[in-house]
């Protein structure tokens, strides 16, 4: 069972970037330059926006497995906390999808999801006795918080590059931590 909840978290990135990509498909307007992702989830502006806003539920359902595997497989209170921050931000990648575009809560929704994984993965990171976690989780923290410094020409290139973050540090969790 540990072993399957162990790639939950690449099956989501998979399953999320599928549901972009269909979504993209129904909306040829969409551009990485100018758009956010979640304008592909928007009323007033995509077609057929349950594509995008029910893909980020589905993808939370495999967050959700993936911190499952972290809390459980965690050496220490802190590795438990960190994937526990993690759950978290699964319960904002669902928030997301149900708050899209053009509703109040949506930047908050947003950006928690993104605060809470960073700082669950920092978190985890820091409990880890694996070095390549511990200070793999330090750098890509770091990049996270570097990037909100870098001027974006759209929010979907700053959203893809959190994304791509977050896709590496469940890669290190595949290729790093033993079970």
């Amino acid at each position: 069972m540990m072993r399957h909840l162990k790639y939950s978290g690449i099956a989501g990135v998979v399953v999320y970037w599928l549901f972009v990509a269909w979504s993209i498909g129904k909306n040829p307007w969409f551009s990485f330059w100018r758009n956010a992702l979640s304008d592909l989830g928007s009323p007033e502006m995509a077609q057929a926006p349950g594509i995008y806003n029910y893909g980020l539920m589905v993808t939370a359902v495999f967050m959700l497995a993936f911190s499952v595997y972290l809390m459980f497989s965690a050496e220490n209170k802190l590795g438990t906390i960190g994937g526990a921050y993690i759950s978290i931000s699964a319960i904002f990648l669902a928030l997301i999808g149900v708050f899209h575009a053009g509703t109040r809560p949506h930047g908050f929704v947003s950006t928690y999801f993104f605060v809470q994984f960073f700082l669950g993965m920092l978190i985890y990171g820091a409990g880890s006795k694996n070095r390549a976690i511990r200070y793999g989780s330090v750098a890509l923290f770091a990049l996270a918080l570097l990037g909100t410094f870098v001027h974006w020409p759209s929010v979907a290139l700053i959203e893809t590059y959190e994304i791509v973050l977050i896709m590496v540090f469940t890669l290190m969790m595949v290729f790093f931590k033993e079970d």
